[in-house]
């Protein structure tokens, strides 16, 4: 590519050509060493250092892509439900390079290929969706790694945006932290350009595909996916699960400068809801 229009695309916030060629090169790279690095260590190191090696790498690749963590608030807690809104297959890594966790994704995840295999080695809970009897399994899943002060990451939307708004909460995600009594914690993600405003080049929504997503993250030049950690919100069984998806909804509606059409009534029922 000509300096001129290298220095026009830098200014357009464009990635030259140039550039984005060698970010898929080291992309390609960085996902053979992550599966290399599974298959090789895991078998033979604990838990803790899976973990490590998890942010590690989530690091690595948020640096491939161009994208900036800035992380804010409060630190996440172990043993803590984490609760986002979804706009990207980046949000897993994204939260992942701040706070490794285990997520609970749909089933299908588990077919993509290497993807699929990584998500499953890495805590992944999968859930068959419309299946009462398979999410009575995936709750108790979810407790028995709280309880051993793992965080486990839900999506509760169900789908992803483009990040401008919410979709409504499935309070049923919310389920197991209540009956095992652990905290819940809203993580507010928004993606924006280095100016501070909105962007939606890293959004996976829609009939949007998975490599088209990558072609839009790799061709933006820089881009800053913005965490807002909230303080923990304590649970106790019989804490009314709609009532607290509510609430999680308005606080990350209110983070993220989204209407909320709920929020004066969730903001009056907010008091009785303890922060852990």
């Amino acid at each position: 590519m000509p300096p001129i229009a290298v220095e026009r695309a830098l200014q357009h916030g464009v990635t030259p050509r140039a550039l984005r060629a060698w970010r898929y090169l080291r992309l390609a790279l960085h996902l053979a060493f992550g599966v290399l690095t599974i298959a090789l260590s895991h078998p033979l190191t604990r838990h803790s250092t899976h973990l490590a090696l998890r942010r590690r790498w989530s690091q690595g690749l948020l640096r491939i892509l161009g994208i900036e963590l800035d992380a804010r608030g409060a630190p996440v807690a172990p043993g803590c439900m984490l609760v986002a809104n979804h706009i990207s297959w980046v949000d897993i890594f994204v939260i992942n390079a701040l706070a490794p966790a285990a997520f609970v994704s749909k089933a299908e995840v588990r077919n993509w290929p290497v993807i699929g295999w990584l998500a499953a080695k890495n805590d992944t809970i999968f859930l068959r969706r419309g299946s009462r009897g398979h999410a009575r399994i995936i709750n108790a899943e979810t407790a028995a790694l709280l309880d051993t002060g793992c965080n486990v990451a839900i999506f509760p939307e169900g789908t992803t945006t483009d990040g401008s708004h919410l979709l409504h909460f499935h309070a049923a995600l919310l389920q197991p932290a209540i009956a095992c009594g652990h905290p819940v914690q809203t993580l507010a993600l928004q993606y924006l350009t280095p100016e501070g405003r909105f962007t939606r080049a890293p959004a996976y929504d829609g009939d949007l595909t998975l490599g088209r997503c990558v072609a839009n993250i790799i061709a933006a030049r820089r881009t800053i996916a913005r965490l807002t950690v909230a303080a923990p919100i304590a649970t106790a069984d019989g804490l009314e699960r709609r009532a607290l998806a509510a609430q999680v909804r308005a606080e990350i509606a209110c983070t993220i400068g989204v209407p909320d059409v709920a929020a004066g009534t969730v903001q009056q029922d907010a008091a009785a809801m303890p922060r852990a």
